[in-house]
Formats: C-alpha cells, sequence, structure tokens
C-alpha cells in the first residue's frame, strides 16, 4: 500500500473496489485466490490495496468496534492499542478542551481523544496520516481533528499551549523487531522532558516490558493495563494527569488497584484457596497490596502467588480451590493423580525450572478426571499445589 493506492480507493471507483473485496471475506493465507479473482472485475491497481485493506478490516474488528470504515497497513493495525484500552486512556484528558496526539499512526488513538476534545495529530508518514484523516471522516470525527506532517525527533512545528495535553505514542519498533528500552524508542522517551517544559500534563505509551530501572529518572506515573486477562501497554502520566505512583488497571471495567504504603505480606502456607494475580498486578509490582486486600499471605517473598482460606472475588486474581499439597516428588505426584484417575492436568509454574509439557510428558497419566497442578515454592523449597480444574 502506497500514498496513492490509498488515494484511489478513497474514490468512488475504489469504494466500489472495497465492497466487492470485502464481500469475499478474505484471509491472508487466501490472498493470491482471491487477487485472481479480484483482478477479473476490477483492475488491479486497485484490487490489490482494495483487498489488502478488507483482510484488515476483517482482522481489526478484535479491536476496533466499526472495522469496516477504517485503512490500516498490517504494522499499524499490530501497533494500535485495542478499543477498549484507548478509550479507558482517553478519559483522563477530560479536563481539557485541546489534545495533541504525538505519533498518532493511522489515529485509532485518534478516535478516541477526538471524543473527548479537539485533536491535532502528527507523524512522519504522509501514509498513515492520510489513512487517519479518512479514518477520522469515516466515523464521522473529520471535524474534531486536524493533521500535521512531522518528525517527532526535531522540534514540534507548532507551539504547545500550556493549557493544553499530549498524548505521545513512540515507535517501539525497528525493522520489525521490538524495543524494549525506552532508550532507543524512536523519539527516545527524553523527548518528554522538553514538551513537558510548555505542556506539563503528558501521557506516554510504552511497551509493558519496559525495564523498570529506567523510568527512575522520570516523575511518573506508571500504569500497567490489562484486558481480559492480558497485559496490552504500559502508559507513563506526567504533571497534573498523575494521580498515584503506580497502578494496575483490569479492563472491561475499569477497575484500578494503586500503590499504597510499602506492605510486606507474612508467607505461610498454602491454603483453600489460590489466588494467581492478573500481570498488570504483577508489573505494577502491587502483589502485596492485592495480598492485604484479600487478607492473604505468599507461598514465598518472591513468588507471586497468594493463598487464603476465605475466597474473596476480586478482578485482580483468578482464584483456585486448593485439592491438596506437599513438597514436590515426582512420584508422589504420579501416583496420587493416578489414584483419583485425573489424565489431564494444566500446569501452571513460577519460580520452577521444569518444564509443563516435560513434567506432562513424564507423568503418563490414564484418566478422565482433571485438576491444575502449580509447581512453586514454599520458603524457597519446590512443592505442588493441586487445585480444581476451573477458578472459583
Amino acid at each position: 500500500m502506497d500514498l496513492d493506492s490509498l488515494r484511489a480507493l478513497l474514490t468512488p471507483s475504489g469504494q466500489a473496489a472495497l465492497q466487492i473485496a470485502s464481500a469475499l471475506e478474505p484471509r491472508e493465507v487466501d490472498f493470491l485466490r482471491h487477487f485472481q479473482q479480484l483482478s477479473r472485475v476490477i483492475p488491479e491497481e486497485l484490487a490489490r490495496p482494495a483487498l489488502e485493506v478488507a483482510i484488515l478490516r476483517r482482522e481489526a474488528a478484535v479491536k476496533f468496534p466499526s472495522p469496516e470504515r477504517l485503512y490500516l497497513t498490517r504494522q499499524a493495525l499490530e501497533q494500535a492499542s485495542p478499543w477498549q484500552v484507548a478509550s479507558y486512556r482517553a478519559e483522563r484528558y477530560k479536563p481539557y478542551g485541546l489534545l495533541a496526539d504525538l505519533g498518532c499512526s493511522i489515529g485509532g488513538d485518534t478516535l478516541a481523544l477526538a471524543e473527548i476534545a479537539l485533536v491535532v495529530g502528527v507523524d512522519n508518514d504522509p501514509l498513515r496520516l492520510e489513512m487517519a484523516r479518512a479514518n477520522l471522516n469515516g466515523q464521522n470525527m473529520g471535524e474534531r481533528a486536524r493533521f500535521v506532517n512531522a518528525d517527532l525527533t526535531y522540534p514540534l512545528p507548532f507551539r504547545l499551549d500550556p493549557n493544553a495535553a499530549i498524548f505521545f505514542d513512540p515507535a517501539r519498533r525497528s525493522g520489525g523487531r521490538r524495543l524494549r528500552s525506552v532508550r532507543q524508542y524512536q523519539p527516545t522517551l527524553e523527548v518528554v522532558k522538553t514538551w513537558s517544559e510548555s505542556c506539563p500534563a503528558l501521557g506516554v505509551k510504552i511497551s509493558p516490558g519496559v525495564q523498570l530501572h529506567e523510568l527512575d529518572d522520570y516523575e511518573a506515573e506508571i500504569e500497567f493495563i490489562s484486558l481480559g486477562g492480558d497485559l496490552k501497554e504500559a502508559v507513563l502520566w506526567f504533571g497534573p494527569l498523575k494521580t498515584a505512583s503506580r497502578r494496575a488497571t483490569i479492563l472491561p471495567g475499569a477497575h484500578s488497584l494503586v500503590a499504597e504504603s510499602e506492605r510486606v505480606l507474612p508467607v505461610g502456607e498454602p491454603g483453600a484457596y489460590l489466588y494467581e494475580p492478573d500481570p498488570s498486578v504483577l508489573r505494577s509490582g502491587l502483589v502485596a497490596c492485592l495480598g492485604a486486600r484479600l487478607e492473604a499471605t505468599q507461598l514465598d517473598p518472591d513468588i507471586a502467588y497468594l493463598t487464603s482460606n476465605k475466597l474473596q472475588p476480586t478482578p485482580f486474581a483468578r482464584a483456585w480451590a486448593v485439592m491438596d499439597w506437599f513438597p514436590f516428588n515426582l512420584k508422589k505426584l504420579r501416583a496420587y493423580l493416578r489414584e483419583r484417575g485425573i489424565g489431564h492436568v494444566t500446569v501452571k509454574k513460577r519460580g520452577s525450572p521444569l518444564q509443563p509439557e516435560d513434567l506432562i510428558r513424564n507423568l503418563r497419566l490414564k484418566g478422565d478426571g482433571e485438576c491444575v497442578v502449580f509447581l512453586t515454592h514454599l520458603l524457597g523449597k519446590p512443592i505442588i499445589v493441586l487445585a480444581s480444574p476451573k477458578p472459583v
């Protein structure tokens, strides 16, 4: 897809080509067959981009509520935040009437921000900017946004309003490879220090796998966001957008857990229930905070499993009913499972060097029963915790 191809798709004949391509319900694996089929009825120069967009629109359904109106590239779709995350994040900008979306790409976040305030979107890729403009127009939001072609590694071509706010999404890939370090982002995270001098309300999307020690020099709240149990992204909130030091957020919800005073949980043997914290809680370092809420203990100071004799439902962890536990012993585990006719196990681990598939193969189980096997530590010693097959 190039800029000329996109502009051709925006014409009446291009729109007709998109309708024909979309009617095929195409998939990437069948691209050649669909392309040959389309080329018989529409010009090849329209068939290829129409098919590309039709395929990506189908795939975008897992991220966007109205994908049939979007224009995308594969890389931009992969990097775009799910709509639930973008909408949740945009809520923090409600006090502001003007927003700058720096690194706006195809406008996925711009759409969410434009529901809150007027937006100026900036990107250095003319194709993605044109897609962003078309995507806002397709949602009848075109009057809510303006777009500027600029390289964010250079000074911005406009003055930042101190009463406005910024959302910044730096490039976190190079040559198809994910960049984990904020020092490798394009531009690097250092640029926010310059922007914050004139516009202190600033949010930055970063990788959820960020190396936390790299953030020590930044006075910001770090929020880890998960959706449906999967960790999706991290956000840094600066200036007046900062409301805590660390936050774990679960979507849909939204449910947030924030850092309180430093806590140290007691350590003890497995009780009636084992809690498996959400990945956003793990990454934000709020396991002890969650444990205090649940009146739970830890199995080990270095292991993020919580346990209690009382069940307290929480969006921040899955709870499992404990069947039994004992020090790690493969023969004892095999005998235990065989005696109870358990032939199907799910293996979860924290702190164990064993690979789940190797353990399952060595158990050589038979039977119709099911359970979950946790490989973990109790005060530094390996143990096995057996739990009911489904969380409670």
